[in-house]
C-alpha cells in the first residue's frame, strides 16, 4: 500500500510541475537580418516579450522600391497596435532583370536569440 500512495504522490507532483512549466511567464528578444545585394532581397526584426507585453519593429525594401517599416505593441490593456510608416516614391522598371538561378548568392544573414524560461 505504501507503494501506491508514494506511485500517487509522485503522479501528483510531476503534474503540478507540468502545469506550472505550462503556465510559465513568456520572456524572450531576437533580432534578425537579411541583405542580398544580388536579389535586393533586405529585411530586419526584432521583437522582446515580457509577460503578455510584446513589442517589435520590422523593415523591408518592397519590390516597388519603397521602403516599409512597421513598429508594433500588443499588451493586455491597449491590445494590439501597430504604426505603418512607407518611404520613397514606388516605380516600376519597363523591363525587368535577368533570370537568375534563385539561390541568392552574394547575400548575407543573421539571427540573435535571447529566451528566458
Amino acid at each position: 500500500m505504501f507503494k501506491f500512495v508514494a506511485l500517487i504522490a509522485c503522479l501528483a507532483i510531476a503534474v503540478l510541475a507540468h502545469e506550472e512549466e505550462h503556465h510559465a511567464h513568456p520572456k524572450y528578444k531576437f533580432e534578425y537580418g537579411v541583405k542580398d545585394s544580388h536579389t535586393g532581397d533586405n529585411k530586419e526584426q526584432w521583437e522582446h516579450r515580457d509577460g503578455d507585453a510584446v513589442e517589435g519593429s520590422y523593415s523591408l525594401h518592397e519590390p516597388d522600391g519603397t521602403h516599409r517599416v512597421v513598429n508594433y505593441k500588443s499588451d493586455k490593456h491597449a491590445g494590439f497596435q501597430a504604426h505603418v510608416q512607407r518611404a520613397g516614391h514606388a516605380s516600376h522598371p519597363a523591363v525587368y532583370g535577368e533570370h537568375h538561378d534563385g539561390h541568392g548568392h552574394g547575400g548575407e544573414s543573421y539571427a540573435n536569440i535571447d529566451q528566458h524560461h
